[in-house]
């Protein structure tokens, strides 16, 4: 069987892809955030996945305002990038793992999650930062399994649902009838909000509870409601269930999980941003 060796979780700031696009990682707006990856690259290139499962939001390629699935799961060859402004240049498309896709929408609905199939979809920077950020030097060397979680148009899937749906996910990849090794990746920020009154705000008590939580207590951030999570972390802040779903995946393959490395840095584009790397043990 398929063996789930730890999950990854990143911000995916649109900006980031321009910072990597003019080789802007070393300059002092940037080195702070871009620092925190090499050990994480190291601990990558030791472990050699195969194939990552991706948590993210789509934002608005694929489902709009009018028509938002709340769990979403590709089951393509490939995913085409497609992005939004920038002028980055659009990246070749990513390699789909149909086979797990298969069984992840299969075991999840036998679970009762009733997620929309997408044997087409392009994907964003939220799905494609992560690549570029854990794998810089080269063509990405995993194939991948898109699974979008909806952040963006209320009603929003709880945290203890979004932890459920991981353990969900945790529990297929291990079921899946292959020698592959599968990394779970989180994308999303922590603490930001975008517009409105709040525009601007960031929580940093909450953020590092929360990312101290993941490796102590996992289910800490489920005792919170979206509203309550909006109010701590901001209107986009919520794309904290991406690293809940993560955190629920490794949770079905170790009773603990090592640490490898994280990094915290605010601000960017006025938003916080993390990366992380846990290790199934």
């Amino acid at each position: 069987m398929a063996q789930l060796i730890g999950g990854l979780g990143t911000s995916h700031i649109p900006a980031i892809g321009n910072a990597i696009h003019k080789g802007l990682q070393n300059e002092p707006y940037w080195k702070p955030f871009f620092d925190g990856f090499p050990p994480i690259r190291q601990w990558l290139g030791e472990k050699k996945p195969d194939v990552v499962v991706m948590f993210y939001n789509d934002h608005g390629l694929n489902f709009f305002l009018d028509k938002m699935p709340t769990f979403a799961v590709g089951a393509a060859a490939e995913y085409n990038n497609a992005d939004e402004g920038w002028g980055i240049p659009t990246l070749p498309p990513f390699p789909g793992e149909v086979d797990l896709s298969w069984h992840l929408i299969n075991t999840l609905i036998e679970q009762e999650f009733d997620v929309t199939t997408c044997q087409e979809m392009l994907v964003d920077h939220a799905c494609t930062l992560p690549l570029k950020l854990f794998w810089p030097e080269r063509d990405c060397p995993v194939t991948v399994v898109p699974v979008c979680i909806n952040t963006v148009q209320f009603p929003l899937p709880s945290a203890k649902r979004c932890y459920a749906l991981g353990k969900a996910v945790g529990q297929a990849i291990q079921s899946w009838d292959s020698d592959k090794k599968v990394a779970v990746i989180a994308s999303g920020g922590l603490s930001h909000q975008l517009d409105g009154e709040r525009a601007g705000f960031i929580n940093k008590a909450f953020d590092l509870q929360f990312i101290e939580s993941l490796t102590t207590n996992p289910e800490w951030a489920t005792q919170f409601s979206v509203h309550e999570l909006v109010e701590k972390t901001g209107t986009q802040g919520v794309e904290l269930l991406m690293w809940l779903a993560m955190r629920g995946a490794l949770s079905t393959a170790s009773a603990g999980v090592r640490r490898v490395h994280s990094n915290y840095h605010i601000p960017i584009s006025n938003t916080a941003t993390a990366v992380m790397a846990l290790e199934a043990v």
